[in-house]
């Protein structure tokens, strides 16, 4: 099982800004996005549904090794 971890901008800015966020939810979308893809500075971004949230749709985004997650926020944009 991979070991997550969170930056200080995540804990310090993310979670403050969106405290309803839980970070077991980023977890659950980086492990099974329902679409993902390099961005820029060798970041990524993973989508998935959380229940929870509605069905809306969650984007995390992590640092180049997949498992530091730097940000997470609604997408009301999001489009396959």
């Amino acid at each position: 099982m991979k070991e997550y971890k969170f930056t200080d901008y995540f804990e310090n800015e993310v979670l403050r800004k969106r405290s309803y966020i839980k970070k077991v939810w980023c977890i659950r979308v980086v492990e099974n996005p329902m679409k993902s893809e390099l961005q820029e500075h060798n970041r990524y971004r993973f989508w998935a549904a959380i229940e929870e949230l509605k069905g809306r749709i969650l984007r995390v985004v992590t640092l180049e090794d997949k498992t530091t997650i730097r940000n997470a926020f609604p997408d009301r944009g999001f489009k396959l």
